[in-house]
């Protein structure tokens, strides 16, 4: 029998801070490091115009994009306004969407333009994010909000729970398995309880169905 202590046993305040900056780096380095690959070129002096017109493109997206998924990390994974502050489902909705952008995955967002509880949005942001670990292929990640019950619904080729998520959820993982893409499912099972609501991941059909009430 393993002498580890289960995720249930619950990460100390440290460990869950590292590595849910450890997340964040992981989400936003790429967009980063595409910038700086950019402006490298725009800097070389042998590059021709339209090299540097291509790579002025590609500062110009990726710059769109950092800034995308850093105000989706804001909300989902940081303070994001006072204890006990209210956030604007609908705004919220149109971060989500900027986040999720519409090339492999499409987001739709049913959600009422409403405050809502700081950590009632923040649950729902994340159960996002583990509604499209279920599409690696990509397709349609659904968002529904109806009073106290939340779903995010992904429907893609081959769409499934994937089995680390799975654990992680059922509280059979240990806490040093946990790193910067686990912590995210671990981290939306505690602000569920915080919630007072209850988090499941499973498979409705053909589609992976998050759901919390």
């Amino acid at each position: 029998m393993s002498d580890l202590a289960p995720v249930d046993a619950k990460l100390s305040d440290l460990d869950l801070a590292a590595l849910l900056c450890s997340r964040v780096c992981h989400d936003v380095i790429s967009p980063v490091g595409a910038i700086a690959n950019g402006l490298e070129l725009i800097d070389d002096p042998e590059m021709d115009a339209e090299t540097k017109e291509t790579a002025l493109d590609m500062v110009r997206s990726s710059a769109k994009t950092a800034a995308a998924k850093l105000k989706f990390c804001r909300i989902a994974f940081g303070a994001a306004g006072s204890a006990g502050a209210l956030i604007d489902m609908g705004e919220a909705g149109e971060i989500a969407k900027a986040f999720v952008g519409d090339e492999k995955v499409k987001l739709e967002w049913n959600a009422p333009r409403e405050n809502r509880p700081k950590q009632q949005v923040k649950l729902v942001l994340n159960m996002m994010l583990m509604a499209m670990a279920g599409i690696p292929r990509g397709g349609l990640v659904t968002v529904t909000v109806e009073g106290d019950t939340f779903t995010a619904r992904a429907a893609g080729d081959r769409a499934k729970v994937p089995e680390p998520i799975s654990g992680v959820l059922a509280g059979t993982t240990e806490l040093t398995a946990l790193d910067a893409r686990l912590v995210q499912p671990y981290y939306a099972k505690q602000l569920a309880r915080s919630a007072g609501l209850s988090l499941a991941m499973d498979m409705d059909g053909a589609d992976v169905l998050v759901k919390a009430a």
